[in-house]
């Protein structure tokens, strides 16, 4: 019910009354009580709160059968969009109540079945963000490793995997200068390994990320500066369990950067991001064991023909099964990011791929531990 006709009710239902005093906007006698209009008012307001609250947990119960039906998947697809998300949309869209979407999304979170808003940058951007892959040997008594890996901002994701490395990790700089002057740090806590051995792979070209197909969307043609860069770092990482608005974004700005730029600034500028194709959707992270995707693999694949790399990836990225894939500088020169709902799912993916005719040999690694998940595509 709106505020002010629910004022309205409770006007006209004390108007009737003996004891109210008809100069409502003087003040209003409640048995021998005198209130100003203003105390009324919060109370009215108060009243008008908890009979919201009341009302929605009845209509949430009335309605419980039909949200039942409304899967965890469903949710969290719903939990992305191009722009910032509108949870009256969603709500909408799922023929449910806000109140009711909220509930959900707190569940969802007490379970960890998801945990933060983020967003998806385009690798293309202006400089173009580097990809670097890193492989790492280590054994379970150096944890501190992993501890000091989680230190270097650029992480984006860590994977315990099975093979002759037993670590994988990506790490994203925002340009060659920025991986350079991080070789350093990473070199520091490598020498404290036991085995000391590890390689990066760097990435080429990037053909998909978070199951986007880079070839599908909108290439970046505005080169971005120091405070672009920030506003997405924020954005990507500072959300947490709320979405963040321009004014505390900019509070952000002032705190951590010690820069002071205007809402208005700081909109005007997601606002092209958006339309330019540097922000490519706001969605939330996952955990993608706990909504059904029981395996990752990281497979590298090696054509018969070195000159249809471009061609290859063109047809493999179509699978929904390939949530990135990325062109690197080896022997098999491309590495697909592969989620299986069952680990039996993986033998049939192969098969398809080799039906391909193009392939001559793979080489995967399957990861038993997602350490630092990367996890924002889209679900199937």
């Amino acid at each position: 019910m709106p505020l002010y006709l629910f004022l309205l009710v409770i006007h006209q239902q004390l108007y009737n009354l003996p004891f109210f005093n008809s100069h409502i906007f003087v003040n209003v006698r409640f048995f021998n009580f005198e209130l100003n209009i203003n105390i009324f008012l919060k109370i009215c307001i108060l009243l008008y709160t908890l009979f919201n609250q009341f009302t929605n947990k009845i209509t949430d119960r009335l309605i419980m059968p039909k949200n039942k039906a409304i899967s965890s998947l469903k949710i969290i697809k719903k939990l992305k969009s191009h722009s910032k998300i509108k949870f009256s949309k969603v709500a909408e869209d799922l023929d449910i109540t806000r109140v009711t979407l909220q509930n959900r999304i707190i569940n969802l979170r007490e379970k960890q079945n998801i945990s933060d808003f983020t967003i998806t940058i385009n690798p293309n951007i202006r400089p173009n963000l580097k990809y670097v892959f890193m492989e790492i040997k280590t054994n379970p008594q150096e944890p501190f490793l992993v501890k000091q890996l989680f230190e270097i901002p650029q992480l984006v994701m860590l994977d315990g995997i099975l093979g002759e490395f037993s670590l994988i990790a990506m790490f994203v700089f925002k340009d060659l200068e920025d991986f350079n002057n991080s070789l350093s740090k990473i070199d520091s806590v490598m020498a404290d390994s036991y085995f000391k051995k590890y390689q990066f792979i760097e990435t080429i070209k990037i053909y998909k990320i978070n199951s986007l197909r880079l070839n599908e969307v909108r290439q970046p043609l505005k080169d971005l500066d120091e405070n672009d860069f920030k506003i997405l770092k924020i954005l990507q990482d500072k959300q947490k369990s709320k979405l963040l608005s321009t004014y505390e974004i900019k509070e952000i700005f002032k705190k951590e950067y010690k820069n002071a730029i205007s809402q208005s600034t700081i909109h005007k500028r997601i606002k092209e991001m958006e339309e330019d194709g540097v922000i490519l959707n706001y969605a939330i992270r996952f955990n993608p064991k706990l909504i059904g995707y029981k395996g990752k693999f990281y497979v590298r694949i090696k054509p018969k023909n070195p000159a249809k790399y471009d061609l290859i990836a063109e047809n493999i990225e179509k699978s929904k099964n390939i949530t990135d894939l990325f062109r690197i500088g080896e022997q098999y020169g491309l590495l697909a990011l592969v989620r299986v709902k069952e680990i039996d799912d993986y033998g049939i993916f192969i098969k398809n791929l080799y039906e391909t005719e193009e392939i001559e040999d793979t080489f995967t690694n399957f990861a038993l531990d997602e350490l630092k998940p990367f996890t924002n595509f889209t679900l199937f």
